[in-house]
């Protein structure tokens, strides 16, 4: 298998050798919104391309959130380089400690002879300027909504929500689409970096697809409502939604009425791949660019997002859960010496692209630096990690390890226990069944004992008791 093996030869690199980084985000978008790994009902042809043009890792995960927000806990992680419990507890610290220190992700590759450009969503607690070469369209964690964009549609009523109207603001706020812009300061940026005797570094941040999810009518249209469908495991109520914080008062959930129904989940899935395929139109122009400037032959393009979403599953909307359509993400690498078409299943946290990144540069990865780099996995080295491990706020933890999800709510006092290769669409509880309740005791001492590798001091409390009886809520 070949993957960076002419970079990985010295750490001396010469500016000349050393590969550009383009790095492009995407906000809640899941890992099953890519037409090319599986999902025949959505139109993403610029994603389908560039992934098959390089090697997907198919378990890419978000290890959580300190906050209904999981967008400021996945990008403060990217930034500083710290696991999830670390990065809340130093997030005060963010511009007395990392900014001086320059031990920000844009700082370390700066350090490594890189220009560094940002655009897009932001999110961070550091003043995106302060760490980055040059900063373009900085936006916000979500464009601005209004009342009418939630709890809706109601069955029998007008829905008062028009995705394409641009005197809704959101999206449309300031005239042109914000996908667009943020495509359009990109491909600037390539045009500049074209200009200069240094490799680059762009980290591209699209606020798609988070709501209010506006796209022109066009994409709309590519998705009647009446060929839309449901998920699977598409619940009206989800049992556990208060224990785990996700309940009518969390905005995410709030979006469409409780219970939920065919119709609301069929109109926020319309709205949803619309503007997917409106991002992924954008994607294609910066791509073009790429490859009109002569750049792409030794650039390397990361494509990942900062966690999922739900939209329907298991009667849930938001991106606060721990089922696998919420806390993972389609990742996908291209660039020179990567293998094409290749798909990869060990689980990788998207967090381990800065270390993967400072290796490619031929930048040692510093101490500081909690995650780590993808690049023995590619080479065959390495099968990656056991178990992936991540949590939300008070109210939820989960880990993953030998096929199996242990999820558990400790304000709700429940657990429970899928099989992900029987049921991939975790509808099955196996605690519930009274199956496996073994595996589901050794899952939890795992869980307890990577708490520690991460930084998370909540106690899970009398568990394996749970674990035993049948049908806890």
């Amino acid at each position: 298998m070949k993957f960076f093996l002419p970079l990985l030869l010295t750490l001396n690199l010469s500016g000349a050798d050393k590969p550009n980084l383009l790095f492009i985000f995407a906000d809640d978008m899941t890992y099953e919104a890519i037409g090319t790994l599986g999902n025949k009902d959505i139109k993403t042809p610029n994603l389908d391309r560039l992934f098959e043009s390089g090697t997907t890792f198919t378990h890419a995960y978000n290890p959580g959130g300190w906050n209904g927000a999981i967008c400021v806990a996945s990008r403060t992680m990217l930034m500083t380089g710290r696991q999830l419990w670390y990065a809340h507890r130093e997030e005060k610290t963010l511009n007395t400690e990392f900014v001086p220190a320059q031990k920000t992700w844009p700082q370390m590759l700066s350090k490594a002879g890189y220009e560094t450009y940002m655009t897009g969503k932001w999110h961070v607690k550091i003043p995106a300027d302060t760490i980055f070469d040059h900063v373009g369209d900085v936006r916000p964690g979500m464009p601005r909504d209004r009342k009418n964009a939630y709890n809706r549609p109601l069955v029998g009523q007008p829905d008062p929500w028009d995705a394409t109207d641009k005197n809704e603001g959101g999206f449309w706020q300031g005239g042109k689409h914000w996908s667009e812009v943020e495509a359009d300061t990109a491909i600037g940026y390539l045009d500049h970096a074209k200009t200069i005797d240094k490799p680059f570094f762009v980290y591209l941040a699209f606020n798609a697809p988070h709501d209010p999810r506006q796209a022109p009518q066009e994409y709309l249209d590519m998705y009647p409502i009446d060929q839309m469908k449901v998920p699977e495991n598409f619940q009206p109520l989800y049992p556990h939604r208060n224990a785990m914080q996700a309940g009518k008062n969390l905005r995410d959930e709030a979006l469409a009425p409780f219970p939920r129904t065919y119709q609301a989940v069929k109109t926020h899935r319309r709205e949803y791949y619309a503007i997917i395929t409106h991002l992924d139109a954008q994607i294609g122009r910066v791509l073009q660019k790429l490859e009109e400037n002569g750049q792409r032959d030794n650039t390397y393009i990361v494509f990942t997002a900062d966690h999922g979403l739900s939209v329907g599953h298991h009667g849930l909307i938001g991106k606060q859960n721990m089922y696998d359509h919420s806390i993972r993400v389609p990742f996908a690498i291209a660039g020179p010496e990567v293998e094409a078409g290749q798909r990869i299943s060990a689980p990788i946290y998207l967090q381990d692209v800065i270390p993967s990144s400072l290796e490619a540069a031929g930048a040692e990865v510093p101490e500081h630096v909690q995650f780590q780099s993808f690049i023995p996995i590619l080479r065959g080295r390495s099968e990656g990690r056991d178990a992936i491990y991540t949590g939300y706020r008070l109210s939820q933890r989960q880990i993953t390890d030998d096929g199996f999800k242990l999820i558990v709510y400790p304000i709700g006092q429940a657990a429970r226990l899928f099989d992900l290769n029987a049921d991939p669409q975790e509808k099955y509880d196996l605690i519930e069944q009274g199956k496996h309740l073994e595996k589901g005791r050794d899952l939890l001492k795992k869980m307890k004992a990577l708490q520690k590798t991460v930084g998370d001091d909540l106690s899970l409390g009398s568990y394996p008791d749970l674990i035993v009886q049948k049908g806890s809520k």
